[in-house]
């Protein structure tokens, strides 16, 4: 099967050059770069340091005079041309190099054109374009990753000639230290969503892959990529959020939930005993569900079959929900028992 054909149009007015290794490496995961064009107005003092890494990767740089102050020229240049390319039909796919929110509907565009839109940009990037493209990655991250395979190969190299001290390696690993990124997707909503593929495949009773998981996760959440949080493998990433537990058949990775379950007698002997507190008025749900919460931090709800917490609660059956004057739900001991 041929390679995908990629055009890397690259916004220099918002990327650094420090990046462009980066970028034409990580592109080789997703196929051939047929058209390398970088825009920008290249009689700026500050397109300099490009100059050279223009060379040295063959990307052709293309004019774009800045004829107005404080308007940008480029993001229209490289919007024309990309629209150009996509009607030649010489491309599978596009990588917008930019952190500016202003080519979200070209992402858009793009994508409705059936072609695949790798988006790059610094953390700084708006959502907005993250979630136009297919795969967003930061390219922060990616700089990072080359930086450490660096030191590592530096310390290797060392390791071999003389033993590292200890100072050595605590030096190494502050110079190299990855700040906390800003921007991606909370580790906790990557673990809810994981939580429903294996619930929702569980009940048409199907095991759950680990490349279903990776492949969904990507489609709802762009920029999803675990190097974002200090792995390399997706594998590890599961495994060490301790809920989650891999199964290995031959060259098969299926992914399960763990049975950290409290269990449904002590729960309910908790809710009981705190709706009993409140006597003749009960308690709203809401306040519930924060007590419950509060004293038992592994609870979730859908670990025991129910999508809601109201849907918990009247599964109990010493009690029931009301609606007061206010309109909120108060949950109450059943006038049946």
């Amino acid at each position: 099967m041929a390679d995908k054909r990629f055009a890397v149009l690259i916004d220099s007015d918002n990327i650094s050059a420090k990046y462009v290794e980066c970028i034409l490496d990580e592109m080789t995961k997703y196929g051939v770069i047929t058209y390398r064009r970088i825009y920008g107005d290249w009689t700026s003092k500050q397109t300099n340091k490009w100059k050279k890494e223009l060379l040295e990767n063959s990307i052709t740089p293309i004019q774009q005079f800045s004829n107005t102050a404080w308007k940008n020229s480029t993001d229209s240049a490289l919007i024309i041309d990309a629209m150009d390319i996509l009607y030649t039909g010489n491309v599978d796919g596009f990588c917008i190099v930019s952190s500016d929110s202003d080519f979200t509907r070209l992402a858009s565009r793009l994508r409705e054109s059936g072609m695949n839109v790798i988006g790059m940009g610094e953390e700084k990037t708006p959502r907005s374009f993250r979630a136009a493209c297919n795969v967003f990655t930061i390219l922060e991250v990616l700089l990072n990753q080359n930086e450490d395979e660096l030191m590592e190969e530096g310390l290797a190299a060392k390791a071999d000639s003389e033993e590292v001290s200890l100072v050595d390696a605590e030096k190494a690993g502050e110079v190299h230290s990855i700040e906390k990124n800003h921007g991606v997707i909370e580790e906790q909503l990557i673990k809810n969503y994981i939580s429903s593929i294996i619930t929702e495949n569980e009940n048409r009773g199907k095991n759950t892959v680990l490349a279903e998981i990776g492949n969904r996760l990507v489609k709802k959440y762009s920029d999803f990529d675990v190097r974002n949080y200090g792995y390399s493998f997706l594998s590890k990433f599961i495994e060490e959020m301790g809920c989650f537990e891999l199964l290995k058949d031959g060259k098969l990775v299926s992914v399960r939930i763990k049975d950290n379950r409290i269990s449904k007698e002590e729960l309910d002997e908790f809710i009981i005993n705190c709706v009993k507190t409140n006597k003749k008025n009960g308690i709203e749900l809401a306040t519930l569900g924060q007590k419950v919460h509060g004293n038992f931090d592994t609870f979730e709800v859908k670990d025991y079959g129910y999508a809601t917490f109201a849907k918990f609660i009247q599964s109990i059956s010493q009690l029931e929900i009301k609606i007061n004057r206010a309109k909120k739900k108060i949950v109450c001991m059943s006038k049946f028992i």
